[in-house]
């Protein structure tokens, strides 16, 4: 039993640790996932300037990924819809739709420009041995972008999540030349989806951020959205408005989706309902309105780090520091090199040192001539000829030397001298030179990712507000109308979310949206009621069958319905006698009268009717022919 404890223990820590390191939090030196990282590296290697099949680069790239090809090509879809590292060709979905990519060997992608100049050098780049010990992977690429905070990331391991947003590149990379000059700087997200963002709440990313979609206003019955949240689509934002309408929180007539390569909504209002009032509605009640929570969780030296946006770019300022000045000792020892090379041949050419071998046959005889005829020029030398560097002058073709042009190689040389010392005099000041870098990545690339969510205030919508405004609607029974623009002594105290109940005495009824102004007697109908459609109202109703003159008592509430669609309360042959709400009342049934009948009358309480569906039948009064049917109310009501 122990031996299994201590089993399970050790095969979860390593799955945990693994999930972790290299499946679903991103390292904070290049801000990629493995599989991303793997990507970029797999692309690199096959890097020709075209596109190449996305569905050959994810079977590349399972040389270094031990997972399936279905991963791989999710990754590399979500990766270049974020437009920093790749370009893209063919369909990869749409942004605001939510609508997948085509399958991956119809589309194609390639390194961006950017990539290619920012986050590959292979001399800064370490590597180690793939799972199966076949290839090089690299541990992390030399990113001179703060990647992590430009892309956000997103991942669940075990027992934490990391929730990284996107940041604006120009921002980005601004704030860390004001980390090198000194000053302070504040950075804030950037998505890709537009919006209004608020980010009062956002502390450097252990915060949150509340988003706006951008709703215009076409005209006081047409709302449209041109702009949704990030991590909404104009599917899942369509749902939550049909979702608030269905349950009242809003009327609309209509919604339509436009959206193709930008986003376009369109809500038509229906009479009653104007654009302003709507709009707050949208976003108390609607994916017009997210919060996203941010907790920036990365991989450093191997361990989990929980930390802020301000200590990721100080942390990757150093790297870049660091990164440039390797690339400038790397190019001034390949100066120095290229002096020494082009020196040496000059020597070996000029002085005709090449006539000491000519008759020599034995290689290691010419090798320690060429060794001791070279001795005396060591002090113009910066280093003492190898013998690698002997083999290299060995191999000078004769027509090389016979056209060989002393003055162009001194003026190469003196070329190489300048560029050493320019290489020098950066050298002595990395921070100026780290600083002109980033401006030039900004005058190069900082056009192609303007700020797209605007930065604003946003007010908290008072929910409880919007639900007890009060509006009065007109009735005029004479004439037949009912609204809010219906001017009449008989009204009814409605809130702006509730729905209109018409009851005919014809054994109709229908449901109707508060109107301005609406005709409700179509075809000579009598109003039996209108009140407010609560769904908990009790209708005590009393009808007769004129065939037969027998009469039936029911109760009933009206709890579903569709908008403006007429239902029965009553078979069609049937005759309305009495309806009310009123749960303090009896009636008196008077009988037809016939010979020899003792009861002409009796009393009935409609209270003992038990209560049922809209569509029940109901109970017989009394077993005799019914002539009249009176109200008899309590003397307390």
């Amino acid at each position: 039993m122990e031996d299994l404890k201590h089993q399970m223990k050790h095969h979860f820590l390593s799955y945990a640790s693994y999930v972790i390191l290299d499946r679903a939090i991103p390292n904070v030196v290049d801000g990629l996932k493995p599989v991303q990282r793997r990507i970029l590296a797999t692309i690199f290697k096959m890097h020709d300037g075209k596109f190449h099949k996305v569905a050959n680069i994810a079977g590349q790239t399972m040389a270094l990924h031990p997972h399936g090809e279905a991963a791989i090509v999710d990754a590399l879809v979500n990766m270049a819809s974020k437009g920093f590292t790749l370009d893209m060709q063919g369909n990869f979905g749409n942004l605001y739709t939510g609508d997948p990519a085509a399958a991956a060997r119809y589309i194609e992608s390639r390194l961006s420009e950017l990539s290619l100049e920012t986050l590959f050098n292979p001399d800064l780049t370490e590597t180690i041995l793939s799972y199966d010990g076949r290839n090089k992977e690299p541990v992390t690429l030399p990113a001179k972008i703060p990647l992590l905070l430009m892309q956000g990331a997103e991942g669940i391991a075990v027992g934490m999540s990391t929730k990284i947003l996107p940041h604006n590149f120009n921002e980005l990379l601004e704030a860390e030349i004001a980390l090198l000059e000194g000053r302070p700087f504040s950075v804030l997200p950037d998505f890709p989806t537009g919006g209004i963002m608020d980010a009062t709440d956002y502390n450097r990313g252990l915060g949150k951020v509340k988003l706006r979609a951008k709703v215009e206003i076409v005209d006081p019955k047409t709302i449209i959205i041109k702009e949704i949240c990030f991590g909404t689509t104009t599917e899942s934002l369509m749902a939550s408005i049909e979702e608030a309408a269905k349950k009242g929180k809003i009327k609309i007539e209509s919604i339509h989706d436009f959206t193709s390569d930008a986003v376009s909504i369109e809500i038509k209002l229906p009479r009653g309902q104007y654009a302003e009032e709507v709009e707050a509605a949208l976003y108390a009640y609607t994916e017009c309105e997210v919060s996203l929570n941010s907790q920036i969780v990365v991989i450093k030296d191997n361990l989990p780090w929980e930390t802020d946006t301000s200590e990721v770019l100080k942390l990757h300022v150093e790297l870049l520091q660091h990164y440039l000045q390797r690339e400038l000792e790397i190019k001034r020892d390949n100066l120095l090199e290229s002096i020494f090379e082009k020196t040496l041949e000059q020597i070996f050419i000029e002085n005709r040192l090449y006539k000491a071998i000519e008759n020599i046959k034995k290689a290691e005889q010419i090798h320690t001539t060429v060794e001791t005829s070279l001795t005396p020029y060591h002090k113009k030398l910066a280093r003492i000829p190898t013998y690698n560097d002997r083999e290299r002058l060995l191999s000078i073709p004769i027509r090389r030397i016979s056209k060989f042009d002393i003055e162009r190689n001194e003026q190469e040389i003196r070329d190489v001298l300048s560029e050493l010392e320019e290489v020098e005099k950066e050298l002595k000041n990395v921070k100026r030179y780290t600083i002109r870098y980033l401006r030039g990545l900004i005058k190069k690339y900082g056009h192609l990712f303007p700020r797209k969510t605007v930065i604003s205030s946003i007010e908290q919508v008072d929910k409880r507000a919007m639900e007890v405004r009060n509006v009065k609607v007109g009735l005029d029974h004479k004439g037949g109308f009912v609204g809010t623009k219906v001017v009449s002594d008989s009204f009814l105290e409605c809130t702006n979310f509730d729905k209109l109940l018409v009851i005919y005495k014809d054994g109709t009824y229908k449901v109707l949206n508060i109107p301005e102004k609406q005709y409700i007697q179509e075809g000579g109908k009598k109003i039996a009621y209108v009140g407010i459609a609560d769904k908990k109202t009790i209708f005590n109703v009393a009808y007769s069958d004129p065939k037969t003159h027998y009469a039936y008592a029911k109760r009933f509430i009206i709890s579903k319905f569709i908008i403006d669609r007429e239902y029965n309360f009553l078979d069609s042959d049937m005759e309305l006698e009495h309806l009310s709400t009123n749960p303090k009342e009896s009636l008196e049934v008077i009988f037809v009268p016939k010979q020899k009948q003792k009861l002409s009358k009796q009393l009935f309480d409609i209270n003992d009717v038990l209560v049922k569906g809209v569509g029940a039948k109901g109970v017989r009064i009394a077993n005799r022919q019914v002539k009249k049917i009176k109200v008899i109310k309590d003397s307390d009501s």
